[in-house]
């Protein structure tokens, strides 16, 4: 499962590492939403929801959907500036078709948002498509998508608002650390990029990164099997110390390719015994097995949702499922008419902070 990012005939000055106040705040609110994720910054989490005004808590979980299981790809930008409202600006001046879709995209859980092209801004098919998509996410999906595609401005504006307010309540006293350890990153990477060139940096960022033998071609390990091209517009590398061990990557169609990577390593993994090990590991020892957690792993699906990302029938996702809940990988939950299977992040970080990174990717 691999994302090829085509960078055949790109100058190198069109590969760039660069820090981005916008896409660290994204981060962080990834942590706040998932913090089983990153037990590193637990504590932290647990300090800023301790802290915030109740009217935030409630914004940022009316919109967690942004950045909780993927990030919209507004949010990690491909022209970083200096400062959160110089980006926030930079979003503002994207259209509204745009940015409803990668919200969508990000709420529904699904690339499939449009149908046949259509807009679900405008195409009553598609706007019943996406809401339905989101309905099966839950109900706070749904309301967001609804009020989002009836009112994208006022969504927008309070998003805006919503991170400015983020800003002022811990991004602002946080980022002035987390400045210092990116600055630092950069210098090396730049470093490399201009002595050593493009494959060892990308060797230095992660060991999800390759360059192609032919050098046509940067290669990500990620869920998909997709494909991208950087031509004209080029490459972003964006440094995290928030993002640990998420590698994010926006490659979606009409967007300048853009990989966030983590700078802190993942914290150290819990002994567990060999005989809990052996039926885990046996358990992900089926890739069918393994590529279905690793969608878990951004967030809850119905058995469904798993066969339809997959093309499975659901029986055959099924069985692999009832191995997965075995192992003690997995739970399932029933809301509503919905049965949603949850990733047991503790017991899978127990197998070591390398499959969990693997996974997490």
């Amino acid at each position: 499962m691999t994302l090829r990012i085509d960078i055949g005939g790109l100058p190198s000055e069109r590969l760039r590492f660069a820090a981005s106040p916008l896409a660290e705040l994204t981060a962080m609110l990834h942590v706040l939403a998932e913090p089983g994720h990153h037990p590193q910054h637990a504590g932290w989490a647990g300090d800023v929801w301790s802290g915030l005004r109740p009217e935030l808590a409630e914004r940022l979980r009316e919109a967690e959907f942004l950045w909780r299981s993927s990030q919209a790809d507004f949010l990690i930008p491909a022209r970083p500036r200096p400062t959160l409202a110089e980006e926030l600006d930079d979003v503002d001046r994207i259209d509204d078709e745009t940015y409803a879709t990668a919200a969508l995209v990000a709420t529904c859980g699904s690339n499939r948002v449009h149908s046949a092209g259509a807009s679900p801004l405008t195409d009553a098919t598609a706007r019943e498509r996406a809401l339905d998509l989101a309905q099966a996410r839950g109900a706070r999906q749904e309301a967001f998508a609804e009020r989002l595609l009836a009112d994208p401005a006022a969504v927008r504006a309070r998003v805006r608002r919503t991170l400015e307010q983020c800003a002022e309540a811990f991004f602002d006293a946080a980022w002035t650390g987390v400045a210092v350890q990116l600055a630092t990153d950069l210098r090396l990477k730049n470093d490399l990029l201009k002595r050593r060139g493009i494959g060892a940096a990308l060797a230095s960022v992660s060991g999800a990164l390759t360059l192609a033998p032919d050098g046509d071609c940067i290669i990500v390990d990620k869920l998909q099997d997709k494909a991208t091209a950087a031509h004209g517009a080029g490459v972003t590398f964006i440094p995290s110390v928030f993002g640990s061990p998420h590698l994010v990557v926006v490659h979606a169609p009409g967007w300048q390719p853009v990989v966030q990577y983590p700078v802190a390593e993942p914290g150290p993994s819990e002994p567990v015994s060999l005989e809990t090990v052996t039926l885990r590991l046996e358990a992900l020892a089926h890739p069918v097995r393994l590529r279905l957690l690793r969608t878990l792993a951004r967030g809850p699906h119905t058995t469904g949702e798993l066969a339809h990302a997959w093309e499975l029938s659901p029986p055959e996702v099924s069985r692999h499922l009832a191995v997965l809940r075995r192992a003690g990988l997995l739970t399932a939950r029933r809301q509503g008419r919905y049965v949603r299977h949850h990733l047991n992040l503790p017991d899978l970080t127990a197998l070591g902070a390398d499959l969990l990174a693997a996974v997490l990717r």
